[in-house]
């Protein structure tokens, strides 16, 4: 462990799958592929999003949001997982570690507010459909978006400084793929207590808040279909709901079982424990940012309409 002269931590070393160097070759390979689909597949829904004019609405201007943030999130861990697959042990510096901590803590949060907008947006345009409009003007959404985004931030602000007031004096291993905020908390080799109490209140203000505000408003989304007479119509109701809602039960079911599985290994050994958290982390840090575009555009006219658009009007372009 590196350590200057007055003892302040240096760097950290990820050891990832360091145990398992032939599943390190395979994780390599596999995240890089996931992380070029993540680039490709919100790269191609961002575009369509901001050149077709048919989706200018709210709906689709939080989904753009949506894909920038998973580019973000993954962006700042990715390249730091695959780096850490190539050698036993990746030595990351301490500021290094530091940011790309904040960048992820910060995505992650606001990717629950903005699910939580969704979910508010949905609900307003399903239960009012006569004053979604006005309900839901530009200024409106745009500010949700905004406060959404402030509100990540400045609990990433808050939890990575807290982090880095921290003495570590003992140990600099982090057992992750990157620098994820609970690995290093128990690195600490001082009372956590102010952290904890912080990342309880951080976890009320931006997962359960938002989580509560999505099941409050889909209540009220299924009791206004059931009361739709015709079967086409609760449908159509039912399908501009379906893909934020599965993106909302894999985020939140990742997130809920990834921290609150048992700690229990009397059925888990421990040499088969570090690859189950590796792919807990895999499917939360990599896996959701790759399939969100695909829920969002398979089963959505809009989308595929705006694809084929634009691919017509790029041919009919070349033909020229």
């Amino acid at each position: 462990m590196e350590r200057t002269n007055d003892s302040t931590l240096t760097e950290f070393v990820l050891v990832g799958l360091s145990a398992h160097p032939k599943l390190q070759t395979v994780f390599f390979f596999l995240i890089l592929w996931m992380y070029l689909m993540i680039l490709l597949g919100n790269g191609i829904l961002i575009s369509v999003i901001i050149y077709d004019s048919h989706l200018h609405t709210p709906m689709y201007f939080f989904l753009c949001n949506l894909s920038f943030l998973d580019v973000c999130y993954t962006s700042s861990s990715v390249p730091l997982m695959l780096a850490s697959f190539l050698a036993a042990k990746k030595r990351v510096s301490f500021s290094g570690c530091m940011l790309q901590m904040f960048i992820s803590f910060a995505m992650g949060a606001t990717e629950c507010m903005l699910l939580g907008m969704m979910a508010l947006d949905r609900y307003v345009a399903i239960c009012y459909p006569q004053r979604y409009p006005v309900i839901m003007s530009k200024s409106a959404y745009m500010a949700m978006a905004a406060g959404s985004w402030i509100t990540g931030l400045i609990d990433s602000v808050v939890q990575t400084a807290l982090a880095m007031q921290l003495p570590f004096c003992a140990n600099n291993v982090i057992n992750h793929f990157v620098c994820e905020i609970l690995a290093i908390l128990k690195l600490a080799c001082a009372d956590i207590s102010v952290n904890v109490i912080s990342m309880t209140g951080s976890n009320l203000i931006v997962l359960v808040i938002p989580l509560l505000l999505i099941a409050t408003s889909y209540i009220f989304i299924v009791a206004t279909i059931l009361r739709i007479p015709s079967t086409e119509g609760k449908h159509k109701a039912f399908s501009t709901c379906s893909a934020h809602l599965t993106v909302v039960i894999i985020f939140y079911g990742t997130i809920f079982f990834m921290y609150a599985k048992p700690e229990s290994k009397a059925f888990i050994d421990s040499g088969n424990e570090d690859i189950i958290e590796a792919l807990i982390s895999l499917f939360y840090g990599v896996m959701t940012p790759m399939i969100n575009p695909l829920i969002y555009s398979l089963r959505n006219k809009d989308v595929k309409a705006a694809v084929k658009n634009i691919l017509c009007r790029e041919n009919f372009s070349d033909g020229k």
